[in-house]
């Protein structure tokens, strides 16, 4: 079975490309999707709670961490997200915007599934779930696969061979390396993969003093090298999370420590300053629950050994003790890994492709897009801009093939 174009992986990229490869007048019998899951974009289903956080009105190339800073520009200024969110209002599906930016659908994530698969089918692209690639080889005239689909064994050929098979992140979602060896059997090179967007977990010494407070959230502002988030943390069973910690994750470092400034939007000084002229005999634990909840309070206390009422501390005590707030240094020992991650970091080196179209620069026809690619966005949408972008750079450079 002969196709002008194979995309391994149903997910958001491998959707998108699919929509720009395929015929127009959908036609039949130039594009096949596969994938190995049974259902096609399962992390479309399951993001944002269900409603997908489909993109973001301020995706822009910082928003990106890559080895090469440079390399998203091409394809984030050619596909933006404002033809991402037109798309979707073609369809008439409601949406709408949550903090900082993020798009949401009002009522499914399933809107934006059957958006692309509408879109798939409009471009005549075949879709064949639950199929294993067991052998994928070059030949003079592109590509040979051999596949199983059921009990069948299937050999398929193509001229352009398109990876978008994700990451390794949420395995029991059905991610795996496979992109990566695909990367390596064509000799591709790789930056290291690791977790990206994940909590925080800490040996028992921290956590036996965390513990306590799992299930609290906290304003922040969380620091991990030059990664600098204000938004939400979260305490948990296991460590911390939250927006601020997920995102600050990315740009963490085994044995680094994370940085904490907690209530980054009250003058706390000038608070329990003015709460010591006026009710100096409350402890400084019961002082400080009049801005976070008590529990909290009572453990930073003890964490940096201040005790005693508001009385008893001068305003040099009181200064350094907000100062050891604004900068509470912990050290995780680690990530909950792939089980939890949102994203994988790392990937296929964008050296070896064109930022263009996302060909490989040794072996024509061989694309890679979405997260196998090593482009990995903040949280709030900028990973799926990233697989609409990507994917329609190399469906629309596919498509111009004759």
């Amino acid at each position: 079975m002969d196709y002008k174009t194979i995309i391994i992986g149903a997910g958001a990229a491998g959707m998108m490309c699919a929509a720009h490869a395929g015929n127009t007048n959908g036609a039949r019998g130039q594009t096949l999707v596969i994938d190995h899951a049974k259902n096609a974009g399962e992390k479309i289903r399951i993001s944002g709670g269900g409603r997908c956080n489909f993109t973001n009105i301020y995706a822009e190339p910082s928003n990106f961490l890559s080895q090469n800073s440079h390399f998203c520009k091409s394809a984030l200024k050619r596909y933006t997200q404002w033809d991402f969110m037109d798309l979707v209002a073609r369809y008439g599906i409601p949406t709408h915007e949550k903090t900082l930016g993020q798009m949401f659908c009002d009522n499914s994530a399933k809107d934006i599934i059957q958006m692309l698969r509408d879109e798939m089918e409009q471009a005549g692209a075949d879709l064949w779930l639950s199929t294993r690639i067991a052998n994928v080889e070059k030949t003079e005239a592109g590509f040979r696969l051999s596949v199983e689909k059921g009990s069948e064994t299937r050999d398929l050929s193509c001229a352009n061979l398109v990876i978008a098979s994700g990451g390794k992140s949420i395995p029991k979602m059905g991610a795996t390396g496979f992109g990566y060896q695909i990367a390596q059997q064509f000799g591709l090179p790789l930056i290291e993969t690791r977790a990206g967007l994940v909590p925080f977990t800490f040996g028992e010494d921290i956590m036996a003093r965390l513990k306590p407070l799992a299930g609290i959230a906290l304003d922040s502002v969380a620091t991990a090298r030059n990664g600098r988030f204000k938004e939400a943390l979260l305490f948990t069973h296991r460590g911390l999370s939250g927006p601020a910690i997920l995102q600050a994750s990315s740009y963490w470092h085994e044995s680094e420590p994370v940085t904490l400034s907690l209530l980054p939007d009250i003058d706390l000084f000038a608070a329990l300053k003015a709460q010591k002229q006026l009710r100096g005999r409350i402890s400084i634990a019961n002082a400080l629950a009049d801005h976070m909840p008590k529990r909290i309070a009572d453990v930073l206390c003890s964490e940096f050994g201040v005790a005693g009422n508001l009385a008893d501390f001068s305003d040099k005590a009181l200064q350094a003790f907000v100062d050891q707030l604004r900068n509470w240094q912990l050290t995780p020992s680690g990530t909950e890994g792939y089980r939890t991650a949102e994203v994988t970091l790392g990937g296929v080196d964008t050296d070896a492709l064109s930022s263009k179209t996302m060909e490989s620069k040794s072996t024509p026809g061989l694309y890679f897009i979405g997260e196998v690619v090593d482009v990995t966005g903040w949280l709030g949408g900028f990973n799926f801009q990233w697989a609409w972008s990507s994917g329609w750079a190399a469906g629309t450079a596919i498509a111009q093939k004759p």
